[in-house]
């Protein structure tokens, strides 16, 4: 029987010329059919989301898949719907003051800086689109309250899109292997079993790395709420909302939500916004070398550098949508290129820093 033998390395040539070739069409149809791409890949990650529960469910009870799928879906709604008779009001009501006290602590923070000369040198540099002198303070001010509040006004103008999105994920999640079966017919009958595995290890990719992301952003919303409650910073609810959804987005989405939580404490004095501040610089200092590792221990862990990149490339390519759900794309191609590419053998390995 013949042993098989390691690839040659003009075999390794062509396998890298053909990963170059497929990463460079991918990148092509992300920058064509962009808003496509992420329309379906948002659906998938539903879908994904929806099977992991109702797998859990149907692991402890024995209960047919349909069934544990329907209660999830009964069970998502009802918790919203919940959460909207319950909290909804005080949440909406918060975040709209949320948004008065950072269009008036950012204009009070402009006339601040007019006041000494190390303020005007600063403003000086600032150019028209982020309020420098030849702005209006209240031009500077509406800029950054939508900024931090505009994904809330965004959900009215894409509603379309979510539908899409909630509709198609419930349509995946009902028939994954429908779907499943039919992209692998896509390709020749000898590269279905390798395409096959791929798929299933970036599909536990994602619902491994969106469940490990749930609960980090659980706790850092919670210990973001108490926090500031115990500190006494107003609209400590909406502030903890914020830091736990923007917390979806690694490393950039804690500075997105400490940035109006500062403010509102500086509004408050300057003691209240250093105090915010230390708050959430511990926080995000447990949720990194602490809680995220613990978490994603059992999930997947990315190079902090890579995420970075692929936030930066994603949003610039796609916008907000592509920041968003850069994070997952990036986890499960990782993962998928770590599946199918050879392992380095040691003596191909760069040395290791002293």
């Amino acid at each position: 029987m013949s042993t098989p033998t390691e690839p040659t390395q003009q075999e390794r040539f062509f396998s890298l010329i053909q990963n170059v070739v497929i990463a460079a069409v991918a990148i092509l149809a992300i920058w064509l059919i962009g808003d496509l791409l992420m329309i379906v890949f948002a659906a998938t990650l539903m879908a994904i989301i929806l099977k992991g529960l109702a797998t859990i469910l149907r692991k402890y009870t024995r209960i047919p898949y349909w069934v544990a799928l329907t209660i999830v879906i009964i069970a998502i709604i009802s918790a919203f719907v919940a959460l909207m008779l319950t909290s909804g009001p005080q949440i909406s009501e918060q975040i709209i003051k949320l948004r008065h006290a950072i269009t008036t602590q950012v204009g009070s923070l402009r006339d601040q800086l007019h006041t000494s000369p190390l303020g005007n040198m600063i403003m000086d540099y600032l150019p028209n689109s982020v309020g420098g002198h030849r702005s209006s303070g209240a031009s500077l001010s509406s800029r950054i309250a939508g900024s931090m509040t505009g994904f809330i006004t965004s959900v009215f103008g894409v509603i379309g899109t979510v539908f899409v999105i909630f509709i198609a994920g419930l349509y995946f999640a009902a028939s994954p292997t429908l779907y499943g079966n039919g992209l692998l017919r896509l390709f020749p009958s000898q590269q279905r079993p390798k395409m096959r595995k791929l798929l299933l290890i970036g599909g536990h990719t994602l619902w491994s790395w969106t469940a490990g992301q749930s609960i980090v952003m659980l706790v850092v919303g919670t210990c973001s709420f108490i926090g500031l409650s115990i500190i006494g910073v107003p609209l400590a609810l909406a502030l903890g909302v914020v830091a736990g959804l923007a917390n979806f987005i690694p490393y950039i989405g804690a500075i997105i939500g400490a940035v109006p939580a500062v403010l509102i404490g500086l509004s408050q004095g300057r003691q209240e916004a250093v105090l915010v501040l230390i708050l959430y610089c511990v926080i995000q200092f447990l949720e990194g070398n602490f809680i995220s590792p613990l978490v994603q221990n059992h999930a997947v862990r990315m190079p902090p550098g890579i995420t970075i990149l692929s936030q930066t490339v994603f949003g610039t390519i796609l916008g907000m949508p592509g920041l968003i759900l850069a994070s997952p794309l990036t986890a499960a191609i990782l993962a998928i290129m770590d599946a199918s590419t050879p392992k380095l053998k040691d003596e191909e390995k760069l040395p290791p820093l002293d």
